[in-house]
This record gives C-alpha cells, sequence and structure tokens, in this order.
C-alpha cells in the first residue's frame, strides 16, 4: 500500500472522556453565544460611565466572547474555533432577521378589538409606548416626537448596530482564532499569555473601530457626529476591553491549566478534537 492511501490513525478515547469533552465545548459554545446575541439585543440602547469611559452597554460580556474563542482555539483547535465563529453569524442573522420582522408586521388593529371591548377603546398596554416631551433623534436617523412604540425605538436603536456588529464580528474573530495559532505555532506551544494577549488585544482594536465606524458613519457624514466624539467612543470601548482582556489572562490560564488535565488535553500541541475517534 502506498503512502498515499495509508488509512490516517487516529488517536482512540473513551466514549466518557469524548462525552466530557463535548460538554465543556457545548457549555463554553454556549457562553459565546448568549453573549452574542446579547450584545446585538442590548446594543446602544444605552450608554454608561465606568469611570472616564463611556461605553455602550452592549460592550460589557463582548470580552467573554474572546475569552471563549480562546480557550476553544487552545483546547478544540482551529477548526472547531472557526466553525464557532461561523456559528456566531447564523445567531447574529437570526437576531437581525427575528427583529425586522418584529417591526415589518402590521400591530394589532381596531379589526382585533375583543367583542367584549367598547368600540374605539383598543389601545396599545402603556407599556408599549413612551410619552416623549420632546423630539429625540434616533440612530436610524428618525425623529421621533410626541410618542413612539417602544419596540420601534428599541428596533431603531439595534438594527444598524447589530449589522455593524455582524461586519466586525467576523472581522475580529476570525483575526483573533488566526492570530492565536500564529503565535503558538511561531512559540512552539510556549508563552501562552503572549497568544492569549497577542490575539485578543489586535482583534479587538478591530472591532471597537469597525463597530463604531459602521453604526455612526451616517451620523458623521451628516455632520451630527465630529470624528472626536467616534475617536472617544472608539478609545473608550477599547480601552474597556484591553483592560478585561489583560486581567482575563489568569482566568484564561487557570481555565487551560485545569481543562487541560480535566479533558486529558495537552495545551503546548495543535489539536483536531474532530479526527479522534470513540471507543466503547
Amino acid at each position: 500500500m502506498s503512502p498515499s492511501t495509508t488509512p490516517v490513525q487516529r488517536p482512540h478515547l473513551s466514549a466518557e472522556l469524548h462525552e466530557r469533552r463535548e460538554r465543556v465545548f457545548l457549555l463554553l459554545a454556549g457562553i459565546f453565544l448568549g453573549s452574542m446575541a446579547m450584545l446585538n439585543i442590548i446594543g446602544i440602547t444605552r450608554f454608561i460611565h465606568i469611570g472616564p469611559l463611556a461605553l455602550a452597554v452592549g460592550v460589557l460580556p463582548y470580552p467573554l466572547t474572546f475569552l471563549c474563542t480562546d480557550l476553544i482555539s487552545e483546547l478544540y483547535g482551529r477548526r472547531r474555533a472557526n466553525w464557532l465563529v461561523f456559528t456566531g453569524l447564523i445567531v447574529n442573522l437570526v437576531v437581525i432577521g427575528t427583529v425586522w420582522l418584529g417591526q415589518a408586521l402590521p400591530p394589532i388593529s381596531e379589526a382585533a378589538r375583543p367583542e367584549w371591548l367598547p368600540e374605539g377603546s383598543w389601545n396599545p398596554p402603556p407599556w408599549q409606548m413612551l410619552s416623549l416631551t420632546e423630539p429625540v433623534p434616533l440612530p436610524n436617523g428618525a425623529v421621533l416626537e410626541g410618542s413612539g412604540s417602544l419596540f420601534y425605538i428599541i428596533y431603531a436603536c439595534t438594527a444598524g448596530a447589530v449589522v455593524a456588529s455582524m461586519f466586525a464580528y467576523m472581522a475580529a474573530q476570525f483575526c483573533d482564532v488566526a492570530l492565536f495559532h500564529f503565535w503558538k505555532k511561531l512559540t512552539k506551544g510556549k508563552h501562552l499569555w503572549l497568544r492569549n494577549n497577542g490575539s485578543t488585544l489586535v482583534s479587538q482594536l478591530v472591532d471597537s473601530t469597525m463597530v463604531i465606524m459602521i453604526t455612526f458613519g451616517g451620523a458623521f457624514f451628516r455632520g451630527e457626529k465630529k470624528f472626536v466624539e467616534l475617536l472617544v467612543l472608539i478609545g473608550s470601548g477599547y480601552l474597556f476591553k484591553m483592560t478585561v482582556a489583560l486581567l482575563d489572562t489568569l482566568p484564561f490560564y487557570a481555565g487551560v491549566h485545569y481543562l487541560g488535565r480535566y479533558l486529558q488535553i495537552d495545551p503546548r500541541t495543535e489539536h483536531h478534537i474532530d479526527r479522534e475517534e470513540t471507543t466503547g
């Protein structure tokens, strides 16, 4: 048999160990996807101050996504990490589609009024409407006056941000995975801190810049936002993400150390978990 036709010998692992690895992967993937969905739903609905930083509330869960992809890259390999990033894109599209559908479908009309209510008395519940004392400009360029649907306001605040975050997400996460494995290969599996921080810090700068420029680019060209304001938002978001990225080095080390032993994986080598076979 020629070398080209020799079957690849795959390492065997017990069904129990295989199930253990899949459970941990499912947990990390769940945290990743949950954080992504939360980011897209709450997005820029509110800006908060943490010390001198002005942050969109949607930024808060985002650093968890990079911690999860780095752990999956380290323990499960590049193929699994890239597949998770692609799955996150599908989740983004589902969120966009759901929010758009919720806004596009017509609300309940007078024709749907319950028979026991008098004619003309069917109004949206008060918690679905928001009364405004002055005109409010929305991120999509519209100006709301008098009162407006709470869902519409949320939609206006999230629709553009979701599209922006989708492009930024794809660029940043694939950048993170590629740089992580570049540093791992370059250092021959040593210097765990370098591939963790070296990949995350660069990819989060890509994300912070893209999401702000896409979200507020229209407002900038209309003269509603100054360039310095965009720089402040980019800088604040990145400074927060950078700080969290440096702080998560210890949890990353702990996760790799504990999970490496629990899953019987040597973190110093490249892994292709999907190529391993189970035995009963």
